[in-house]
């Protein structure tokens, strides 16, 4: 592939882009706004064509799509050497900038998915929310955590796979866990079970995730058969019971169809600036699983189109691709063949992706269509009744507090410290009832000596407030409502700081309260009785959640730095361990209580290591 960075494009005599350098190949294209952020990525069968599209006079009726052609500063191309490279592209690119304008889930982040650690030695099957390491298995994303973890809970019942953490089984004593003792581990630690013996277990796992549940429940009555046959009773029991639960999970299956086929069917409707994705997943007959994703369509692109853009960031998460993708869509067949192209690859097997015209597949698909245009009607109720309930709420807050507007924007702060050691500060905002984590700041206390929490808090709204007196543009935003985690002493610190410096500039007028832990007591200046709000009210438990959310980013910060310095000046201390082997050690052991607590064996262990180091090291460490 070629790539073409840096083009700023230049205006032609009739007021458009001149795009004569873009290429006529297939390839990505990449819109970016002024400030070099990436608001659209696209893919194209012809890059210069499909380009041009977006500015012409007449548009294609979009309002979006005249504000996404007025934003565009700067054109950036991929080539590629055809249109299924393009569309694996332009879904990576997706996932990594989630760029305004193009339809994705609306926090992607927050959907939880099950991963299987299939690298490992002995895998772990658990629940995850962070970034995916391409050597596993993902299947997802779930739509709740509740979801996955019920999910879970029924896989560990019926395949008794390891829980503890870490690519290596077991614990430090070499004691199996309580999960042993209750049939829920095979304890591979311990060498309870063989190494073919535990494949076995996460090759069932994976079939299961998959949706082959009725090839393990044949698997299973053919074993339990054979075991019954060379009266090998508890063997048969055990399987008995597996069985059972995996029975279980067919006949909670939403329905079927009359035929054998597995295929997923993508449902979509779109309204606005938001769309709804169903995925109908169909196995052997059995619609095994429902999924409902809400995503952003800023561009307000169709319902085929945002059904079409969700399948490759669907199912480059892992999950497994059927030999058939049914997606409601009027493009036409050609268009359909890079998707198909890009699922085969994936699949390793040929994938058809087509809208079917008759029969149960269009039955099901238009019943995903159907869904998707409920779920979707259906969050925007919530969605109105949440707003609702929190612009109560504010208002609400507005009068108890005497503020002079609703508190939109809140800002908290809290002070994080050991006996005056490592003391660093928390900045949280809250944004119309929701936190809004992309605008949190931690703060290293630079001008306070000890445990000053009022001459700390001073440093710290001070420091806030003259970047957003210079026009940062981290701290550009003002807030409504200047919330401190503490009592009168902190409150009178920030308030100084804010009427020293109002004086002569153009800073808004920006209220600042206290909430007092113990009896959660709320303090503003110039009136001495504390106002106190109805215990249970929404009103005090949006300020609790406010609070102790900032207590918490506070003390995380903290501890992170202490662990830090502990571990610096415990390892400073070290004889023979010079910055090369501290590095190494830190690397071998992952967190400083581990290296802390860590055996002569465990020391000895260390790659690079010399044995005499590692026994004065212990000794230093036990002393």
């Amino acid at each position: 592939m070629a790539i073409q960075h840096g083009i700023l494009f230049r205006m032609s005599q009739n007021g458009y882009p001149d795009r004569s350098y873009l290429p006529t190949s297939p390839g990505v294209y990449i819109f970016k706004d002024a400030q070099d952020n990436v608001i659209y990525v696209g893919k194209a069968k012809n890059i210069r064509a499909r380009v041009a599209s977006y500015f012409t006079k007449s548009g294609d009726g979009r309002p979006k799509i005249v504000e996404l052609s007025e934003r565009v500063q700067r054109i950036d191309f991929i080539a590629t050497k055809s249109e299924t490279e393009a569309l694996v592209l332009e879904s990576n690119l997706i996932k990594r900038h989630r760029p305004r304008f193009n339809a994705s889930l609306k926090d992607d982040k927050s959907y939880p998915y099950i991963v299987v650690t299939v690298e490992d030695k002995y895998p772990r099957v658990f629940a995850t929310r962070s970034s995916h390491d391409p050597r596993h298995r993902y299947f997802g994303p779930f739509p709740s955590a509740s979801s996955v973890h019920s999910t879970i809970d029924v896989l560990n019942k019926t395949f008794p796979f390891r829980k503890c953490r870490g690519p290596q089984p077991g614990r430090r004593s070499g004691v199996p866990c309580l999960n042993y003792h209750i049939g829920r581990s095979a304890a591979p630690c311990i060498e309870a079970i063989s190494k073919e013996e535990y494949d076995k277990i996460i090759a069932d796992v994976i079939a299961f995730l998959e949706g082959r549940v009725g090839y393990l429940i044949r698997e299973r009555e053919a074993a339990m058969r054979e075991a019954a046959r060379e009266m090998d009773f508890e063997k048969a029991a055990k399987l008995r019971d597996e069985l059972a639960a995996l029975t279980h999970v067919r006949d909670r299956q939403q329905a079927t169809i009359s035929s054998e086929d597995s295929f997923d069917a993508f449902g979509s409707y779109a309204e606005g600036e938001s769309a709804c994705v169903q995925v109908f997943t169909v196995r052997e007959g059995h619609i095994v699983n429902r999924d409902s994703f809400l995503l952003g369509n800023y561009a307000e692109a169709s319902a085929g189109t945002v059904a079409l853009q969700f399948i490759p960031q669907y199912y480059g998460y892992g999950n497994a691709v059927p030999r058939e993708v049914l997606v409601e869509t009027d493009e036409p067949e050609e268009t359909l063949a890079p998707f198909g192209a890009y699922l085969s690859k994936l699949r390793g097997s040929r994938v058809e992706v087509r809208r079917p015209q008759r029969g149960n597949k269009r039955r099901i698909l238009e019943m995903a269509g159907k869904n998707a245009r409920l779920g979707l009607g259906h969050e925007k109720v919530l969605e109105e009744t949440r707003r609702n309930r929190v612009a109560s709420t504010l208002d609400a807050l507005r009068e108890e507090l005497a503020l002079p507007r609703l508190p939109l924007r809140i800002e908290c702060y809290d002070i994080s410290n050991t006996r005056g050691t490592n003391s660093v500060a928390s900045m949280i905002v809250f944004q119309a009832g929701r936190p809004l984590k992309d605008e949190y700041r931690k703060f290293k206390i630079k001008t306070v000596e000890g445990a000053d929490d009022f001459a700390s808090m001073a440093e710290v709204v001070r420091r806030r407030l003259e970047r957003l007196k210079s026009g940062d543009e981290k701290f550009a935003q003002p807030p409504d409502l200047i919330l401190i985690d503490g009592g009168k002493g902190q409150l009178a610190a920030a308030v100084m700081v804010t009427e020293q410096l109002e004086v002569g500039t153009e800073l808004p007028d920006i209220p600042v309260r206290a909430l007092a832990k113990r009896e959660e007591e709320i303090f503003q200046p110039g009136r001495p009785e504390p106002v106190i709000l109805r215990r249970g009210s929404p009103e005090l438990h949006l300020l609790q959640r406010v609070r102790d959310e900032a207590h918490r980013f506070a003390l995380t910060y903290h501890r992170k730095l202490r662990g830090s310095e502990m571990t610096r000046s415990v390892l400073d201390e070290l004889p023979g361990v010079g910055p090369a082997r501290k590095k190494k050690l830190l690397e071998h052991f992952g967190t400083p209580q581990a290296f802390l607590t860590a055996s002569l064996e465990e020391l000895e262990a260390v790659p690079g290591l010399p044995g005499k180091v590692a026994r004065e090291v212990h000794a230093r460490l036990h002393r």
